[in-house]
């Protein structure tokens, strides 16, 4: 039962976390001129990367203990969505990371200030709507 709290609890803060880029820093750097906004996203990117990555994965390990103790589905469909982070930023948001990793900040355009707008907008957004707990049950 501990291990079901404690994915719960790992998810919030997962999508706490996913919540806060989205509706406040993503926001506040957006106001910035090209060069400081990409080298804050950079900033801000290496310090989420592994807090997210960790969140995800510890997350996910305690729901499948979850749900070898309980055998309740939902536990395991909570792991299954924590874990698909993992693709989704690989597959999906990993182009665009590399990218702006690798444009210096006085090399940032108008185009870049549109991928950190499309990766804030569509791309991380996902992660909010994904995570969010629904109810105690869930993880």
């Amino acid at each position: 039962m501990f291990a079901g709290q404690l994915a719960l609890a790992i998810a919030a803060a997962f999508t706490g976390a996913a919540i806060y880029i989205n509706i406040a820093e993503q926001p506040a750097r957006l106001q910035f001129d090209d060069g400081s906004l990409l080298a804050e996203w950079k900033l801000a990117y290496r310090r989420g990367y592994m807090m997210q990555a960790s969140f995800a994965m510890v997350g996910g390990f305690f729901a499948v203990v979850a749900f070898f103790s309980t055998f309740e589905w939902r536990r395991l469909l909570g792991a299954a969505v924590l874990l698909t982070n993992w693709p989704y930023t690989i597959l999906v948001i990993k182009p665009i990371n590399h990218r702006l990793m690798n444009t210096r900040p006085d090399a940032a355009t108008a185009e870049t200030r549109l991928m950190i707008g499309r990766w804030g907008g569509s791309m991380h957004f996902c992660r909010v709507v994904a995570e969010s707990p629904r109810s105690p049950r869930r993880a």
